[in-house]
């Protein structure tokens, strides 16, 4: 980009002509600065993350589950539900949180925001034939509790590696 001097001068002094010859130009040049972080910090994948946080998640329901079990609450929803089954459902939930985490960090202007909004949405719509399907209330509390507990670990993990 060139602006003539001459006119330059003239708008701003009143001066005609009086700092450069007439057709002198005057260049400007920009720089871009880009941010790099240090290359001794582990940054680790939106997928590793996941898989991380569901085994964690996963952990953490099927503890939840064998306390609530141990304490005498039945899982008998149309028939008994296996211990095992809860870590396998908070892992499933933590690869559909990683693949929405996914499409939100593409194509989300606050992907954080929108994730948390997403899977408070989601993780209250799961909880539904847990307060449904049980007949006592005790099963009812244990399940929409599982699921409380296995989201609580996953979402805010992967909603703090969007805002990475």
């Amino acid at each position: 980009m060139s602006i003539r001097a001459s006119t330059f001068v003239d708008g701003v002094s009143g001066a005609t002509g009086a700092a450069r010859p007439e057709g002198a130009t005057v260049s400007t040049a920009t720089t871009t600065l880009t941010r790099t972080h240090p290359t001794t910090r582990t940054t680790w994948s939106l997928r590793r993350t996941t898989l991380v946080v569901g085994v964690a998640g996963a952990a953490a329901a099927t503890v939840a589950a064998a306390v609530f079990h141990a304490a005498g609450v039945s899982f008998d929803v149309d028939g008994e539900i296996p211990i095992a089954a809860f870590a396998q459902m908070a892992f499933i939930g933590a690869l559909a949180g990683g693949l929405i985490a996914t499409i939100l960090k593409r194509r989300s202007v606050s992907p954080p925001r929108r994730f948390v909004q997403i899977t408070a949405a989601l993780t209250a719509v799961s909880c539904v034939p847990a307060i449904a399907l049980p007949h006592d209330v005790a099963t009812k509390l244990a399940l929409v509790t599982t699921h409380l507990v296995a989201a609580a670990i996953i979402v805010p993990v992967l909603a703090r590696k969007l805002d990475a």
